[in-house]
């Protein structure tokens, strides 16, 4: 079993951006942990950052040809991002959406999702647990 997990924009700067919002770990220390938790399970991790909307489009569209399963911070994308809703719903592999913050107790605009309608669930505002949180659910979805 091999699971996409896909990051949007500026989670590269996660560990000094915003950490009343994101937290101080790195993305580099929660994909370490996710690997870690991948290895225990038996699954194969596909880890992936992107400032570029196209670049997360073809990500999907990849793990689509090869993967059994996404996860996907969308980050600021999640709000307006018509192609990456577009590619999650033209794909037929499970995806599942997470936010480290909650974006329902935030900004009004950050708690519309337009990816939402297109994936099996989402988790936030429960820190990089979210991510291990989302890969247990997704691997026992697909099993």
């Amino acid at each position: 079993m091999k699971i996409h997990v896909l990051n949007g924009p500026n989670l590269n700067l996660l560990g000094s951006r915003e950490p009343d919002h994101y937290g101080d770990r790195t993305l580099a220390e929660i994909r370490a942990e996710m690997e870690g938790l991948a290895a225990e399970l038996g699954v194969d991790l596909h880890f992936m950052q992107s400032n570029s909307e196209g670049d997360l489009i073809d990500a999907i569209q990849d793990a689509a040809e090869e993967g059994d399963g996404i996860i996907i911070n969308p980050a600021a994308y999640t709000h307006y991002s018509i192609g990456i809703r577009d590619a999650l719903a033209a794909v037929d592999v499970p995806a599942l959406e997470v936010h480290l913050s909650n974006v329902h107790a935030r900004e009004a605009f950050r708690a519309d999702s337009v990816v939402a309608p297109v994936c099996l669930g989402g988790i936030w505002g429960l820190g990089p647990a979210g991510y291990t949180l989302a890969l247990r659910a997704l691997v026992d979805f697909l099993r």
